[in-house]
């Protein structure tokens, strides 16, 4: 999440949010939240309904819950996914930034075509 917060900004920027999904409950979150002055969104998952949503992978001999990263288009469709096989696999942030630069184009496209 430390990676997420160095380039928050420039995320924004390209009109993303950034929500956090964790297996801790609501006062673990807060917690680690504050503590790290983490400026995006967190949701609390203890029972692990949003992860099974997603089909986020729980591997109990691996630290529990495996990072996923997913990129979800305004009309709800998730146009990227990653799910790590460990707690150092998660993509960088300079490879999120050129993602959400190319759904941006493909956004605008569209939006050029419709409006002709």
């Amino acid at each position: 999440m430390a990676q997420l917060r160095q380039d928050y900004q420039e995320i924004v920027n390209k009109d993303a949010v950034i929500l956090v999904v964790g297996p801790e409950d609501q006062a673990a979150f807060q917690d680690y939240f504050s503590k790290h002055e983490l400026p995006f969104i967190g949701l609390p998952d203890p029972e692990h309904r949003v992860a099974n949503l997603y089909g986020q992978q729980v591997k109990l001999l691996r630290a529990g819950r495996m990072p996923a990263m997913m990129i979800i288009d305004k009309a709800g469709r998730v146009r990227f996914q990653h799910y790590a096989d460990s707690m150092r696999d998660i993509p960088s942030n300079q490879a999120i930034l050129e993602i959400l630069d190319t759904l941006n184009q493909e956004e605008n496209i569209g939006t050029e075509y419709a409006t002709n």
